[in-house]
């Protein structure tokens, strides 16, 4: 069974001469800030939104906050299964590489960053609506998560993802509005001040299924924690550099997407609710539509179904009930 699923990598340079592809999830938040007529200034923007606060970081021989610049490369995965022949778009990422003007490197970053898959939009715009429609109280189905889950873990110890990555990905997110976070005393010096959630999120149960773990950093100038998913040791398995070139490429993002919340003007304190009615918080100078978001989340989970979960449901519900990692 574990022959039925071939991956194909693809890359693509994010600068502001970006064009999405057709098989891009539009809702990614690096295809919502490339249309339109503001597109190639909303790229621009933000990419010198994402060198600022690298250098901002990274303030060790750095004098004048210049030293390094970050490349951002899309990593698309389509996905065959049983040599049909016929591809879907599995998962696209953003990969980080570093430019050190100083020293003219090219230092290889961390991939994962903006995670988006169509079958997530599927299981939470399509299967969990249909899951609780005319139901008193919300549920969550026993399997909700399991198909997706290990694609993603048969795609990270797959042959085609050791060719093309060094290490293991880190996907960055924002906290949950309906949690509670509490800043502990432990304290890294480029992640931050660390919080623990109230309770256990749907999104987290989510990525547990995919093989990941998450703690929650807020980094140094920063004014809200950011969830952090990942294998093995996220404090240890990874450089200063490439730590920090997840931190600025994902807070950019964020601080456009959720400027209520990652470009407040207060600073989260010991014990922080995430608010996304705040109105004390600064907007960036970048086009960013969130209706439009909202609403092609539905349309891209329909349309994994319609190409993905359907025609391939016998296959992937065998191979589901047999894959073990």
């Amino acid at each position: 069974m574990n022959n039925e699923f071939t991956f194909t990598i693809k890359n693509i340079c994010l600068d502001e001469n970006y064009q999405p592809s057709d098989s891009t999830r539009i809702t990614t938040n690096f295809a919502n800030l490339a249309r339109g007529e503001s597109r190639q200034q909303n790229l621009r923007n933000a990419l010198k939104m994402i060198d600022n606060s690298f250098n901002a970081l990274a303030y060790w021989d750095n004098p004048k906050a210049d030293r390094y610049s970050v490349e951002l490369e899309i990593v698309s995965v389509d996905m065959e299964i049983e040599n049909s022949g016929q591809t879907f778009p599995s998962i696209e990422v953003l990969k980080t590489h570093i430019i050190d003007h100083q020293t003219n490197e090219r230092i290889e970053g961390i991939v994962g960053n903006n995670f988006s898959s169509y079958v997530r939009d599927y299981d939470f715009s399509v299967l969990l609506s249909e899951h609780n429609k005319g139901q008193s109280q919300f549920s969550i189905p026993d399997t909700f998560g399991d198909l997706h889950g290990k694609l993603f873990k048969y795609f990270v110890n797959s042959d085609t993802y050791k060719q093309h990555f060094k290490k293991t990905p880190v996907i960055c997110l924002s906290v949950s509005d309906n949690k509670t976070y509490q800043r502990t005393g432990n304290q890294h010096p480029l992640l931050g001040y660390e919080y623990q959630p109230n309770e256990s999120s749907l999104t987290e149960q989510y990525f547990k299924k995919m093989g990941l773990q998450v703690r929650y950093f807020m980094p140094p100038k920063s004014v809200a924690p950011l969830a952090f998913y990942f294998f093995g040791d996220l404090l240890n398995d990874y450089s200063n550099l490439e730590l920090i070139s997840t931190i600025s490429t994902m807070e950019t993002f964020q601080k456009i997407y959720r400027p209520e919340i990652y470009n407040a003007n207060a600073v989260a304190g010991n014990c922080y609710q995430p608010n996304l009615s705040n109105q004390d918080h600064s907007i960036t100078q970048i086009v960013y539509d969130r209706d439009e978001r909202s609403k092609l989340a539905i349309k891209q989970g329909k349309f994994a179904e319609e190409y993905f979960i359907k025609p391939y449901q016998a296959i992937l519900e065998q191979w589901s009930a047999s894959y073990s990692l």
